[in-house]
This record gives C-alpha cells, sequence and structure tokens, in this order.
C-alpha cells in the first residue's frame, strides 16, 4: 500500500512533466470508433454507459472500455479488461499487454470517465493515440481537449454534454 502511494507520486510528477508535448485537436475526423477509461471504485454502471453511446448511435463493436481497479481479489473474474497499481513498474510504463494494446489503438474518441486523479488513469489518458480526449473538468486539463464539468455519479449528464459539444465541432 505504502509502497503504490509512492509509485502513484512519482508517476505523476512524470506525467506532469511530459504534458508539455500534448499534440492539438486533428480536424475533420468524425467520431466512429469510442475507448472508455473508468474507475471501477466511484463508478460500477459500465452497462448503462454503453446503453447510453448505442442509443446516440455508436455501433456497440466500435466501444472498448478499460478499468481501473484498487484491488483485484484473488479469484474474481472479469468480461472486461482491467488495470491495477500492479501493472505500473517504476518506469512509469505498463507490463500489461492488452492495455498498451488499448493505448496505442487510434481511436476517433477516448472518453476519461474518472473524476479523481490517480496516476495509471492519467498515465493512459496521457499516452493514448486517440484523436480527440474528452474528460472531467477537475482532472488536470492539459490531458484532455474537451472538459466537462460535472461528477462520474452523473454519466446522463456527461453524455449529453457531450454529444451536444461534439454535434457543436462537427465530429458527429
Amino acid at each position: 500500500m505504502f509502497l503504490n502511494k509512492i509509485k502513484d507520486f512519482f508517476t505523476k510528477n512524470r506525467i506532469k512533466k511530459r504534458l508539455s508535448d500534448v499534440k492539438p485537436i486533428e480536424n475533420g475526423s468524425t467520431i466512429k470508433t469510442i475507448g472508455i477509461v473508468f474507475d471501477e471504485s466511484y463508478f460500477y454502471e459500465k452497462e448503462a454507459l454503453l446503453n447510453e453511446l448505442v442509443n446516440k448511435g455508436i455501433a456497440p463493436e466500435n466501444i472498448r472500455f478499460f478499468v481501473f481497479k484498487n484491488k483485484v481479489k484473488k479469484n474474481e473474474i472479469f468480461d472486461y479488461p482491467i488495470v491495477t497499481h500492479k501493472d505500473i513498474n517504476w518506469n512509469g510504463t505498463f507490463d500489461n499487454i492488452a492495455l498498451n494494446h488499448f493505448i496505442n489503438t487510434k481511436f476517433d474518441l477516448l472518453i476519461s470517465y474518472y473524476d479523481t486523479e490517480k496516476a495509471a488513469l492519467l498515465l493512459i489518458t496521457h499516452l493514448s493515440k486517440a484523436n480527440f480526449k474528452v474528460g472531467f473538468s477537475n482532472v488536470d486539463n492539459r490531458l484532455n481537449h474537451l472538459m466537462i464539468t460535472t461528477n462520474a455519479e452523473n454519466h446522463k449528464v456527461f453524455l449529453y454534454e457531450l454529444f451536444k459539444y461534439l454535434k457543436i465541432l462537427n465530429k458527429l
């Protein structure tokens, strides 16, 4: 536990130093593929979020999730990929092959669905090759291209605002 706090501290410092090389938005592309990173310690409604996106016109096969969990029980089985503190090494990189594939996938939109700064989540968002990144306003504003002011429990408000601004930006 104590070592995880130290690792988080050093990882956050590395991320903040790397944030000066954030790339600007690529224009002209519409949203077809979506990657979602969220913290399951604060938000459990993965299916509700998926259903809302499908209702907005996104095909379910074009939506990929990656979930952060603080602790994983020994015999716990998941139907989606997860990342924990153990997947980050001391160099600020990931040892999880599925996560590295997720990061290197060029999504049209990455939704960073977390409103507390955790080193693993910040690192995933920063390293992602997504064209357009959206997140909450109380997370470091250099990570995302669009920030929405609400909390993680209000996924309907978040998605309403997201799609409102995506229409304004001609991304849909």
